[in-house]
């Protein structure tokens, strides 16, 4: 086995990985690295891989054989925060959707992989700095990684159980008939074709964007109460064509919408919101998601992923929510390793506050 770090991994490699592993999501590609890379001041990432030789005996019988094949790859980031004293608080490093691995990974390819990535202070990224260390890394996992679970663990990191919901996206008639008969309701009463994808790219501008992302930050603000990207992080993704923007429009005013990624596999809802509550009779977060399935099985993907339901027996309003659409409920759960206990603690605690707390909206 050995080691690669981001300037020595063949990008075409790296991106065929990624497309064949069961596991492989967007949030794993060079693509995604690319854009985490072009935001200096919001993060800094990170790329790992472990590579195996090809044995000569074997190579001579390939046409032009790779010398080198990739096992596993791992992309992540580092959160940089303008304030030094929110940095030194809240720095972590998060690895989206969880690392891409081969089908046939070995266990000690993974513990490897892993044992790598929590030396993040000692890396390099794309431009030779050292990586600031984080509080800790988490993995988001959105595949079932149970098989390797020990590997992981003999790495450092624990689990954490943590729920999902994929919606099968294969059969559109199927999919409506797992919709609830709430979401059936809503749907049929309203016209929600008012949304604009990459097919449709001039009904959707920057203004547009921006005015998404009030609703969005507001929900942050009032309910979510864990820190948000700034507006620039989706501008960029817009200007890039990194994020597509499925935005719900009334009356010439944008009342929700979500902003979604895509591989050959599925649609990600990395962000969604709407003003349910001044809109009741247009149900713009609904019509939002329901855009997003839609654009699945436009673009022929076999799901949609809604990115997390919170933890296993905790009440929480968006898994409701989110179950009523017809997803199977997956619990793939986080894989965690601490760097500096006493602030993570911290951390957890402010967080527990900060939601608590009875934050009203301003007027």
């Amino acid at each position: 086995m050995k080691k690669l770090f981001v300037n020595n991994i063949d990008r075409a490699e790296w991106s065929w990985l990624v497309a064949s592993s069961a596991t492989g999501t967007w949030f794993q590609t060079p693509e995604a690295y690319d854009f985490f890379s072009s935001m200096p001041e919001l993060f800094r990432p990170f790329v790992m891989a472990i590579s195996k030789e090809t044995p000569l005996s074997e190579a001579q019988h390939s046409i032009n054989p790779p010398l080198q094949t990739l096992r596993a790859v791992c992309v992540g980031y580092v959160t940089i925060e303008k304030s030094p004293l929110k940095q030194f608080f809240t720095r972590r490093a998060i690895i989206i959707g969880g690392p891409a691995l081969a089908d046939d990974c070995s266990d000690e390819e993974v513990e490897a992989l892993m044992a790598a990535v929590k030396k993040i202070p000692s890396l390099q990224g794309r431009d030779g700095e050292r990586l600031p260390s984080p509080i800790y890394i988490e993995t988001r996992n959105f595949n079932d990684y149970s098989r390797w679970k020990g590997a992981f663990e003999k790495a450092g990191f624990t689990y954490q159980p943590h729920l999902n919901f994929h919606v099968d996206c294969t059969d559109a008639v199927a999919n409506w008939e797992r919709l609830s008969d709430n979401r059936k309701r809503q749907i049929k009463k309203q016209s929600i074709q008012n949304f604009s994808n990459d097919k449709v790219l001039s009904s959707v501008n920057e203004q547009e964007v921006r005015e998404w992302y009030a609703v969005l930050a507001e929900l942050y603000r009032t309910k979510v109460k864990t820190p948000l990207w700034p507006m620039e992080f989706f501008i960029e993704a817009y200007r890039q064509g990194i994020g597509r923007f499925l935005l719900i429009k009334y009356e010439g005013k944008v009342i929700g919408g979500s902003m979604v990624v895509a591989d050959r596999k599925a649609v990600y809802e990395w962000f969604e919101c709407g003003l349910n509550s001044a809109y009741k009779e247009q149900y713009p977060s609904v019509a939002a998601t329901f855009a997003g399935i839609q654009f699945a099985f436009e673009l022929g993907c076999k799901r949609y992923d809604m990115m997390g339901a919170g933890e296993p027996g905790v009440p929480y309003g968006v898994r409701d929510f989110k179950a009523e659409f017809g997803g199977k409920m997956v619990e793939h759960g986080r894989f965690i390793y601490v760097l500096k206990p006493l602030l993570y603690k911290i951390g957890k605690m402010a967080v527990r506050i900060m939601k608590n707390l009875d934050v009203k909206p301003k007027l």
